[in-house]
């Protein structure tokens, strides 16, 4: 990596994580230099690749500031606190990196651009893969891997393939992934759900479910949950490992943020029960969504189904974005960049949850104290107006998540909110966290004025 790149990159976290505020002005061209020990050639060529990613801009005789972000009509008095946004932060993305990765693809893989490709996907991304995914115990033949167009494109396929134990119902956490939900309801697949909360899930119920329903599969995402944000215990995952055994119901293991891990030894369900298990990871949360590349690795009974279901529905997933992708990770800049983007998300969230633990809230409010990931969750004590908060807080330009479309529509949703990390600079999260809770607040002490 060139000695300007690892400035820009470092500018960039700089300025993602607020140390460099929107209008700000930037150090000096010669400060920098010194500051970095470089020449004021490369601080120059840093700066330049900045302003093509809209991150900084010039002002004749005045230096380089940092750019404002947000329309005017959404930012009259500032930028909103989105805590609403679920997309990865596009300041973080090294864009360099990977455009320079997607030339070299397309010099290396020209050809093959113009044919279709295998229905398993690229076998040199596959082989890149099996072995990054080795680091976190999830070990698996080069032919039980599947490059699909995003993992949806894989749920879309599991939820409608035949499966061995011959059975057709989907259970899902409540909540659950809501894009997920959405699918099952469009397809009118028989599904029912199992709560989940910030203590994990009932074991015993999941037993009696596996026992007493036609389970096809339970999905699941064991480690940093889409909503909430927690991760079961390594004894859980054992558990559920052996449920899945002992009543041969698959576990569909969505496995989406691995790379933000930050506990060596939380392996994942899939490390105890391989025969049992379908692994899932994506890369649209660490990287950006619009790379459509998702990996599914499939016990052996289960692949001849997926990949003709696969067949049917795109024939071979995007060559490019394939190609561009393995170069990007055997070229060590996938490592690099995922170092780098974990630091700065367990920061936030470590931020987070100093913000909350000073906070009066223990009457009205509950939260899980996490160490990393992209969001959290508030479970609301009171049955105050969703609506109504956001109306409030739209007055400070403040933005929260929801969880109702997580929800399947036969289960009664719980009244949470969710704070997204992934765009709100850690500058911002104690003014936008501390507005949240005042409004949360006021509203649940009027509620419970009204039950006095």
């Amino acid at each position: 990596m060139y000695r300007y790149e690892t400035l820009v990159q470092e500018m960039q976290r700089k300025i993602a994580q607020g140390h460099w505020k929107e209008g700000e002005r930037l150090p000096s061209i010669r400060s920098l230099a010194k500051a970095y020990q470089c020449s004021k050639s490369t601080v120059i060529r840093a700066f330049h690749q900045l302003e093509q990613q809209h991150l900084v801009y010039a002002k004749a005789q005045s230096g380089y500031f940092v750019v404002k972000k947000g329309s005017q009509e959404d930012n009259k008095s500032g930028e909103w606190i989105d805590f609403a946004s679920a997309s990865p932060d596009s300041q973080l993305f090294p864009y360099r990196d990977f455009q320079h990765c997607l030339n070299q693809a397309i010099d290396r893989y020209q050809d093959s651009l113009f044919v279709y490709g295998t229905s398993h996907g690229l076998l040199s991304l596959i082989e890149v893969l099996q072995k990054h995914l080795a680091a976190y115990q999830v070990f698996a033949d080069l032919n039980q891997f599947v490059i699909t167009s995003g993992v949806q494109r894989a749920l879309s396929i599991l939820t409608m393939m035949p499966f061995p134990n011959q059975k057709e119902m989907v259970l899902v956490e409540q909540p659950t992934y809501h894009l997920l939900v959405q699918l099952l309801k469009l397809a009118q697949l028989p599904s029912i759900g199992i709560e989940r909360t910030a203590k994990g899930i009932d074991l015993d119920y999941v037993e009696h479910l596996f026992q007493t329903k036609s389970i096809k599969f339970f999905y699941t995402t064991s480690r940093f949950h889409n909503p909430l944000g927690t991760s079961y215990t390594q004894a859980e995952k054992k558990e559920l490992a052996e449920l899945a055994r002992r009543y041969q119901v698959y576990i569909v293991e969505d496995d989406y943020l691995v790379d933000f891990e930050v506990d060596s030894k939380a392996d994942p369900i899939y490390s105890y029960n391989r025969d049992n298990v379908i692994y899932l990871k994506s890369f649209s949360k660490n990287l950006f969504p619009g790379l459509r590349v998702g990996v599914i690795i499939l016990p052996s009974e289960l692949i001849s189904s997926f990949i003709q279901y696969k067949s049917i529905h795109d024939i071979d997933s995007s060559m490019l974005s394939q190609a561009g992708l393995e170069i990007y990770i055997k070229n060590g800049m996938y490592q690099y960049h995922q170092e780098k983007i974990r630091a700065v998300y367990v920061s936030r969230m470590k931020k987070l949850n100093q913000v909350l633990d000073n906070l009066e809230i223990a009457d009205t409010i509950s939260y899980p104290v996490l160490q990393s990931g992209l969001h959290s969750h508030l479970l609301l004590k009171y049955p105050i107006s969703l609506p109504k908060l956001q109306s409030k807080l739209d007055q400070y330009q403040v933005r929260f998540g929801t969880m109702y479309n997580s929800y399947l529509s036969s289960y009664p949703a719980k009244r949470m909110i969710r704070l997204n990390l992934s765009t709100v600079p850690e500058v911002k999260i104690e003014e936008g966290v501390t507005r949240v809770v005042k409004e949360i607040n006021r509203l649940s002490h009027l509620q419970k004025r009204q039950f006095f």
